[in-house]
């Protein structure tokens, strides 16, 4: 698959630069598999369109409050992920102007893993900013919509959004099961290669209680919530063992194993997200559903609206 059928054109006031005034009443584009049928609702409805023995499974990280601001030189360093102890890998910039064996505010830079990538140990446990994607320019007044209401194991680098339109209430109306997956950068980074294939992941940590995983293997039928949850549940589906990394990249003919409905955001253009929902809903039927969420003005990415897909 070529890398330019994963773009599309979007007006950018459709990029979603704040969260709904609650989070159930963003909008929710459902389509059914079987009969080709497209619904809107609204997400608080996400129960009547459920069918029953439906367990939904959603991933539990929280995010880690990651984004450094560094004086001189002026720029910042993003925690990506712990490696051990105090040590962590993170993204920092200007990548050229900085130095191994230097300090910068709480930061110790150990070592350039390239690309802007550096090893460094970190002073205490993050104390810095929430981490928004780039394409969000305005301030977010509470950094708790950005996390779910569910988030309790801290170590993402970026929010898991299709939870983000849970409320409490309506967790409550449906079957829950949970799982862990440590949200890294390189799931949202564009795919630069000129064939799909050949783009890498280079993993990310998970976790699933031996329960939660015997409940969710035994379901009638499984949700879940968010791409994230989708290769948890998938990798574990081929042998996986309950706690590790992932590299599983789902492309379209992937075979999913135990995911039987999708929960989803909008995703980016060239992204591997977008390939994930592709294998799932098919190529071309993606393609006309993201054409008629634009045409029907739905919110797009972290803060936007969401589709499921049945």
């Amino acid at each position: 698959m070529r890398v330019e059928e994963l773009d599309y054109d979007l007006p950018p006031e459709l990029i979603a630069q704040q969260p709904a005034a609650r989070r159930d009443e963003s909008r929710l584009l459902v389509f059914s598999r079987a009969s080709g049928e497209v619904r809107h609702r609204v997400f608080r409805e996400l129960p009547d369109e459920l069918p029953a023995g439906m367990l939904t499974v959603v991933n539990d990280t929280r995010v880690v409050p990651a984004r450094i601001r560094i004086e001189r030189p002026r720029g910042e360093v993003l925690l990506v992920e712990r490696l051990e102890g105090d040590e962590w890998e993170a993204l920092a910039r200007p990548s050229r102007r900085l130095r191994a064996g230097r300090r910068y505010g709480p930061v110790e830079l150990l070592e350039s893993l390239g690309e802007g990538r550096w090893r460094l140990r970190l002073e205490g446990e993050p104390a810095g900013e929430t981490p928004l994607p780039p394409y969000i320019t305005e301030p977010l007044v509470d950094s708790e919509r950005y996390q779910t209401v569910y988030a309790r194991a801290a170590g993402s680098a970026a929010a898991p959004t299709a939870g983000l339109h849970f409320t409490r209430e309506l967790l409550a109306a449906l079957d829950v099961e949970r799982v862990t997956l440590h949200v890294g950068l390189d799931t949202f980074r564009p795919v630069s290669e000129s064939r799909l294939e050949e783009h890498v992941l280079h993993g990310e940590r998970y976790e699933v209680r031996p329960a939660a995983w015997e409940r969710i293997r035994n379901a009638a039928r499984v949700l879940a919530v968010g791409t994230t949850t989708v290769r948890v549940l998938e990798t574990l589906a081929r042998g996986g063992p309950l706690a590790g990394r992932t590299e599983l990249f789902a492309t379209p003919g992937f075979d999913f194993r135990r995911v039987d409905a999708l929960l989803t955001n909008f995703h980016l253009p060239r992204s591997t997200l977008l390939a994930l929902v592709m294998a799932f809903a098919g190529v071309e039927q993606t393609r006309r559903l993201y054409e008629l969420a634009i045409a029907e003005r739905y919110r797009f990415y972290s803060f936007g609206d969401a589709m499921l897909v049945l």
